[in-house]
This record gives structure tokens, C-alpha cells and sequence, in this order.
């Protein structure tokens, strides 16, 4: 069987999402900072675990659109920890 290529407007789509997604991940990374709650704190980053692998889900589905951009390996350091 052939490899499934997204529609054009899928692809863009599908870029929307995985930006909205990555900027959800840096807003929780950096909100755990502020957050002095420890239950809260565990479930932003269970969130932030969660949504990585989503992301990279939605990468690999990323890879079948027809114009495709490469992903970096680099990753930005965080600026907390």
C-alpha cells in the first residue's frame, strides 16, 4: 500500500496544532515555577510529560504532509528546571 500524504489544507492544520501544542508545553514549564501547590505542581507536569508525546505523535503524522519542514534534534534549554 502506498504512504498517505496529507491534503495541503490537513498539513496546515495539522502545523496549527502542533505549534498551539508547543507553546502549551513551554506555558506549563514555565508556570510550574510559579506554582508553590506540590499536587498542582505533579499534575502540570504529568501534563507536560503527557503533551511531549503527543507532540511527537503528531510529528511523525506530520512527516506524510507534501511539503514537509524538518524537525531540529536540538531542543532549546529549559529556564527552569
Amino acid at each position: 500500500m502506498d504512504k498517505q500524504t496529507l491534503a495541503a489544507h490537513e498539513s496546515v492544520d495539522l502545523h496549527e496544532i502542533v505549534n498551539f501544542k508547543t507553546l502549551c508545553i513551554a506555558k506549563s514549564k514555565l508556570m510550574q515555577g510559579l506554582v508553590f501547590d506540590q499536587d498542582l505542581k505533579k499534575l502540570m507536569q504529568k501534563d507536560v510529560e503527557q503533551s511531549i508525546q503527543d507532540l511527537a505523535e503528531l510529528q511523525e503524522i506530520y512527516k506524510r504532509s507534501p511539503f514537509e519542514a524538518p524537525v531540529p534534534e536540538s531542543r532549546p534549554t529549559p529556564i527552569i528546571n
